[in-house]
């Protein structure tokens, strides 16, 4: 066992033991038998098996690749990996299902799952099959998105140069202007959006090789998901989104009825900043519950100078953000979840170890709104994990290990490490008391 492995075994060890020696053992649930069946919804909360499911989870979007057997893989830690976040109390992670493209461009993670239209890299597959059979094991769940607006896995511009609408830009190299300009066109893409919904039934339609059983049949999946932070970019191009989100919903549902269904969107920020549009996309029949993101420094709520003393601000913004989503979807009687969630070390450092003041009291203060809420949040996932993760560069390089940052971050700009150790402890108090 690696020098590393060693040491986040002491602390998945640690952690358990605090987790199970709280609370009463005559009348505390284990993880397996409070996530042995399918979560469904009713009256605006999550249910498992006739009890309430309110949950405190994780961005884990490599979780595929660490899983296979290929470059990349690496099972060694993830099954340490997953014991300590068990250990934690999480028991939620919301997984990329591969990303698009050719390997080999800047910015993007990689290796792809889809390297060229319809096909696939068969040792991620086989990834993401043995990782959810490593979930069903330990009753945990994952939330599965599809695609992604965004440059970083492929998705939206992957679909288009497929479609034959030529060259992506590249944020980092073009500008945002330029790659926002082009991915506006997804949406109204009919030829890009068919063969987003080829994707679709290629993956919720397989068999797991591990298993044996069909995807629909796994009590690991909460809920697929049509994409990562879905947009329109463009006014011209909302009621496109809104179709193209319930079609791909209902596709789903077609072939897996057992399984939530959800839409991946960042609320209002989301939605050329139209919290109606937000609306009516979580209010169809397809969509069983809303999602929203919250980055505070991305959205200028801080800064890199005010990341400390800036807190109280961006949890005040947060609060307001939370309760106008909240407001505007609960007549549906949908649960509503804070599915990303990030903040940056002081001083704007990326070192694993390097102070998190900022970040413990923002984490403190989002999980016990989500712990203590009557209805409001049923459950969050910060971003993200990075674990075992030692990183070699500031923006990674093949070779380099995953962390909760992808390839277009400087690694470590919102990751949560093992050897974070005040982070860690304000998540565990805040989980394994709930």
């Amino acid at each position: 066992m690696s020098k590393r492995f060693t040491i986040l075994a002491v602390v998945a060890a640690s952690l358990f033991f605090v987790a199970t020696s709280c609370g009463n053992s005559g009348d505390k649930q284990s993880v397996e038998e409070k996530l042995s069946g399918f979560v469904t919804v009713k009256d605006g909360s999550f249910y498992i098996d006739g009890k309430p499911y309110k949950y405190i989870g994780a961005n884990f979007w490599y979780g595929a690749i660490l899983a296979s057997e290929g470059r990349g893989g690496d099972r060694g830690r993830l099954e340490a990996e997953l014991d300590t976040l068990q250990a934690m109390g999480i028991d939620n992670l919301r997984i990329l299902v591969g990303g698009d493209g050719p390997d080999g461009v800047p910015t993007r993670i990689e290796p792809t799952l889809q390297p060229q239209a319809g096909v696939y890299n068969d040792t991620i597959l086989q990834g993401l099959d043995y990782l959810l059979d490593r979930l069903e094991r330990r009753g945990m769940k994952a939330v599965l998105y599809l695609n992604n607006a965004w440059e970083w896995s492929g998705g939206y511009g992957c679909y288009l140069e497929w479609a034959g609408n030529g060259p992506a830009p590249i944020p980092s190299r073009d500008g945002w202007d330029a790659y926002n300009n082009y991915v506006k066109d997804f949406v109204l893409n009919d030829s890009a959006k068919q063969l987003s919904y080829n994707h679709v039934r290629n993956i919720v339609s397989r068999v797991n090789s591990v298993t044996g059983k069909p995807y629909s049949e796994s009590p690991a999946i909460m809920s697929w998901q049509v994409a990562n932070e879905p947009r329109a970019f463009s006014d011209e191009g909302k009621d496109s989104l809104a179709a193209w989100i319930r079609n791909t919903a209902r596709l789903i549902k077609s072939i897996d009825p057992n399984h939530l269904v959800s839409t991946g969107s960042e609320g209002r920020h989301g939605c050329e900043t139209d919290i109606d549009l937000w609306t009516r996309i979580h209010s169809f029949p397809e969509i069983d519950y809303a999602n929203i993101h919250i980055w505070p420094y991305n959205w200028g709520w801080v800064n890199e100078k005010t990341i400390a003393a800036g807190v109280d601000v961006a949890c005040e913004n947060t609060r307001n953000y939370i309760i106008d989503h909240y407001n505007a979807i609960k007549s549906a009687g949908k649960p509503l979840v804070l599915e990303e969630f990030g903040y940056p070390r002081d001083g704007f450092s990326f070192a694993p170890s390097s102070p998190t003041t900022g970040r413990d009291a923002y984490y403190k203060y989002v999980l016990s709104m989500v712990r203590d809420s009557v209805g409001m949040i049923a459950g969050c996932n910060f971003w993200g994990w990075g674990g075992l993760a030692e990183p070699e560069h500031e923006m990674w390089q093949r070779g380099d290990d995953y962390t909760g940052d992808p390839a277009q971050e400087a690694q470590g700009l919102n990751s949560v490490f093992a050897c974070d150790s005040s982070t860690i402890a304000t998540i565990k108090q805040l989980t394994i008391n709930d």
